[in-house]
């Protein structure tokens, strides 16, 4: 089959739908979604559905010292690097069906469509799935795909704990996915993620493709916030040093922080613990985790300069002290142009209508920008809710951004030819 035949090539969206449900079983919860963390039993079991996938399809499953997993179709000329497609397999605790799922099923409904069509591309063709994109277990986020691109070292992946003190390695181990090939020794020509948007832009402007130019930068931190236990009916209020008060405090002053830098600008505390957490003591110890994101470094290190004064400004009067650090950096990405008008080109092909986006959430892709071209293409989902059982996109949608990838990686292809 020659490249011009190409433009007749159509993924079969109820064959994507199919592997979308079928995998969502593999750490379904009551609610519809799906609790299935990184390096957990059930990762590792939709980590063997999916290498048995590929295999079915003559592809060659390679899986590096961090997890990540590489199911490569060959091309015409060896010589080149693969053009990647891929996302992830994990989930939030409460996940839903779709967020990072749908790029990598998608990525391998192309490839079931090209293997049907006896259809050879110019260069090789990969479906990536990488290791813990979600940080929800191990802090932070796109752990192995930032060891593969060079932003974490791989001892620093290693040595990441769980809240139950499990860590990284031993659990790599323990599921049987630790390969041997040194995560960030493979070349990548190219590569391509397929997400939900998980906002509500495209649904809103009734958008079927969002061309997504970059991601904005984010920032986590952890903060420990002490002060006194005390029995709650013997001791007055104003000689309590009560931790929970203060962190309550923090979680409203950076709302009013991401207020004041703009409308591009988020910030978040979505985790908290209380110690001892008795409904008879004055909370004593809290830890909690904050996250601020914005398009701009410049407006980020602002909100960061406000965030740090505001901790000793809040917590101090209360009589309470507090340890803080910052322990991810993800600067703000800007993809690839060459990439990014193979989007456009797919879309346009395929008929949708679409517009340009700046990601609000962190993709692997944010790091391998750094290693390779990259960009990404996003659908629509209701309401814009993600990380949540609630997640939903439709067949039609989900058909959309498998077409558009098969066609962007095509129209990228064809420049090898």
């Amino acid at each position: 089959m020659n490249p011009a035949s190409a433009t007749n090539l159509v993924i079969n969206p109820q064959r994507l739908w199919d592997s979308l449900m079928e995998t969502a079983k593999i750490g379904a919860n009551e609610k519809g979604g799906i609790h299935r963390l990184a390096l957990s039993d059930e990762d590792r079991a939709v980590r063997d559905w999916f290498r048995a996938a590929c295999e079915a399809l003559g592809c060659t499953v390679t899986v590096d010292d961090c997890g990540n997993m590489f199911a490569r179709r060959p091309g015409k000329r060896a010589d080149l690097d693969p053009i990647c497609m891929g996302s992830h397999l994990d989930t939030q605790p409460t996940g839903g069906k779709f967020d990072g799922v749908l790029g990598v099923l998608a990525a391998l409904e192309v490839m079931r469509t090209l293997h049907a069509a006896g259809f050879e591309t110019n260069a090789p063709i990969e479906i990536v799935n990488w290791t813990n994109e979600e940080g929800a277990r191990f802090a932070p986020a796109m752990l192995a795909s930032g060891v593969f691109a060079g932003a974490f070292t791989r001892d620093f992946a290693y040595a990441r704990e769980d809240r139950d003190s499990k860590v990284f390695l031993a659990e790599l181990e323990r599921i049987g996915y630790r390969g041997t090939e040194p995560a960030g020794q493979r070349r990548i020509g190219a590569m391509f993620e397929l997400h939900i948007e998980q906002g509500p832009i495209l649904e809103a402007e009734e958008m079927m493709i969002g061309v997504v130019t970059g991601v904005q930068g984010m920032r986590w931190y952890e903060v420990n916030v002490h002060g006194q236990s005390a029995h709650t009916g013997a001791t007055p209020m104003h000689m309590r040093k009560n931790a929970l008060l203060g962190a309550a405090r923090m979680v409203e002053a950076i709302h009013d922080i991401a207020l004041a830098h703009g409308p591009d600008a988020v910030g978040t505390v979505g985790l908290m613990e209380v110690e001892p957490n008795s409904r008879n003591v004055v909370p004593g110890e809290v830890f909690f985790c904050v996250d601020l994101r914005h398009p701009d470094e410049a407006t980020l290190d602002a909100m960061e300069i406000a965030f740090r004064a505001a901790l000793p400004a809040v917590l101090e009067p209360l009589g309470l002290t507090f340890e803080e650090k910052r322990i991810w950096r993800n600067p703000a990405v800007r993809f690839h142009p060459d990439l990014i008008a193979c989007v456009r080109e797919g879309a346009r092909k395929s008929g949708y209508r679409m517009r340009d986006m700046v990601s609000g959430a962190g993709h692997d892709a944010a790091y391998i920008a750094r290693v390779a071209p990259t960009t990404m293409i996003f659908v629509p989902c209701a309401g814009g809710v993600s990380h949540n059982e609630a997640e939903s996109t439709t067949l039609e949608e989900c058909g959309a951004g498998a077409q558009v990838l098969l066609e962007a990686v095509l129209a990228y292809d064809r420049r090898f030819a």
